[in-house]
C-alpha cells in the first residue's frame, strides 16, 4: 500500500508501508531506500 510522509517541514516521501514505528512515525521503501517520517493525512486541504 503506497503512503505518504513527511521529512522535516517541506518534504514529502511516497512510498510502499514497511512499519509503524513506536513513536507514530511510520516507514516506507522507495527503491532500495528506507524512509522514516510523519504520516501525511488523507483528509483534503481546506479551500
Amino acid at each position: 500500500m503506497l503512503k505518504t510522509i513527511l521529512i522535516g517541514s517541506c518534504v514529502s516521501v511516497q512510498g510502499v508501508f514497511v512499519r509503524a514505528l513506536p513513536d507514530g512515525r511510520i516507514a516506507v521503501r522507495v527503491g532500495v531506500k528506507v524512509f522514516a517520517g510523519r504520516p501525511v493525512s488523507g483528509a483534503p486541504a481546506a479551500a
